[in-house]
């Protein structure tokens, strides 16, 4: 059996170390010369940046394993920090050292910037849903479940608005509340440390796509980024892969590329019309990075500051991070009016709201503005999403868009890219 993963990012790259790891022959086309997909290095000025700002959590256990397995040292790569929810001089909220789901339940009810009504409405909350088992009859907006569960509106302001736009990236008033549930299940409740936050202190390449390109090399598979698949057909004995002016027949295949790319695959294939209508109905969110390079003295409070305005969610002090000094990462997440404005303008106003939350700073020496306007589908509720597998044998796909009790994350993206790999195992 031999296999053509197509599409070198989380997704992609984690069935193919999936599969090496049983010593399937697997190759790997990207069409980008850098792997990682829609989570990959970015050069500027002879710095190592990323297309999107990440963090992960200690709840993305697939994301960690697959990078040890590859050979990547999450305690060396990732600076990990128990949950410390802080929203820049208007609220915090610190994780007790309990086991869960009382060290969150302690946080809450001990958080700052918010009035003790609100704290303990939130902790009922979580209480209500842990009872539940974290399950709705019928899914709904997570606005709506707060507002059907009578919370702060403070809290909501700086607690749960916030969390969902960063989980989920899509606003609360459109965002899946089953979904919203699913993460607060798999991380608040499911053991301590799933809180913590890893912030990179590497590039997203460096962190998984790369070690797991040189395991798979290792172990007798290929890589082949900057090669763009043009076609792939059914043929008498799998499937054939056009490559420039090459063609190779594959027993399987993974279409692990971003969803309005595997479209395009899709709608030749007359077995995989009703998946490429689904494919085709999703929306998309966007996610707006902006790189700000100061003088190299300049540093934040805090490895990473929460923001209550109107266009900063997040920043990250990348001189604390990876030793990029000076230079300020900022997150834009989910649709907004800032969509519309040139480049140099957000810049500028980023800046302008940075200075308001932190004080006075220099000017920029240089910025950088890097826009992924389809970075997630839209998480709203009761969405449909496309299966592993498909009606076509022996043809999966893998992303973060497939079906699964996730939104749009790393970890989302992982788990689909072994869930490919085990259905062509035939393991569970």
């Amino acid at each position: 059996m031999n296999v053509a993963v197509i599409g070198g990012g989380y997704a992609g790259m984690a069935a193919a170390v999936t599969l090496a790891e049983r010593g399937v022959p697997v190759t790997v086309f990207e069409s980008a010369r850098t792997l990682g997909g829609r989570a990959r290095r970015i050069e500027h000025r002879e710095l190592a940046l990323d297309n999107g700002l990440h963090i992960l959590i200690g709840a993305y256990r697939e994301t960690l394993r697959l990078m040890r397995l590859a050979g990547a040292d999450p305690e060396r790569l990732f600076l990990r920090l128990p949950l410390a929810w802080r929203i820049h001089e208007r609220f915090h909220l610190a994780a007790a050292n309990f086991p869960a789901p009382l060290n969150l339940l302690a946080g809450l009810l001990t958080a700052r910037g918010a009035a003790l009504g609100g704290r303990l409405a939130a902790a009922r909350f979580m209480l209500r849903m842990r009872r539940k088992g974290y399950r709705l009859e019928q899914d709904t907006s997570a606005a709506g479940l707060l507002e059907q569960h009578a919370q702060d509106a403070r809290l909501t302001r700086f607690l749960w608005r916030p969390l969902c736009v960063s989980a989920l990236n899509t606003p609360l008033e459109a965002a899946s509340a089953q979904v919203f549930l699913n993460v607060l299940r798999d991380s608040f409740d499911a053991g301590r440390d799933a809180t913590d936050f890893l912030l990179p202190r590497a590039d997203l390449s460096a962190l998984f796509p790369e070690p797991a390109a040189a395991y798979i090399s290792a172990r007798g598979g290929t890589v082949l980024a900057g090669q763009r698949v043009t076609g792939i057909d059914q043929a008498r004995d799998g499937f054939t892969v056009s490559c420039g002016s090459t063609e190779q027949v594959y027993d399987c295949v993974v279409c692990a590329v971003a969803p309005y790319h595997a479209k395009a695959f899709l709608i030749g294939i007359t077995a995989l019309a009703e998946v490429a209508e689904a494919v085709d109905a999703l929306g998309y969110q966007p996610i707006y990075s902006v790189y700000l390079r100061y003088p190299q003295q300049v540093r934040l409070p805090a490895p990473m500051l929460g923001f209550d305005s109107a266009l900063l969610q997040w920043a990250f002090d990348r001189g604390e991070l990876c030793g990029q000094r000076g230079v300020i990462g900022l997150v834009i997440s989910a649709e907004g009016a800032h969509q519309d404005l040139p480049h140099d303008e957000l810049a500028q106003l980023a800046h302008q709201e940075l200075q308001q939350q932190i004080g006075l700073l220099p000017c920029p020496l240089w910025h950088r503005v890097i826009a992924e306007k389809r970075a997630t589908f839209s998480c709203v509720p009761a969405l449909k999403r496309p299966e592993t597998r498909t009606p076509l044998r022996h043809f999966f796909l893998a992303g973060d868009y497939t079906a699964s009790e996730y939104p749009a994350t790393l970890e989302a993206a992982v788990r689909s890219g072994v869930a490919a790999a085990q259905a062509i195992l035939g393991t569970p």
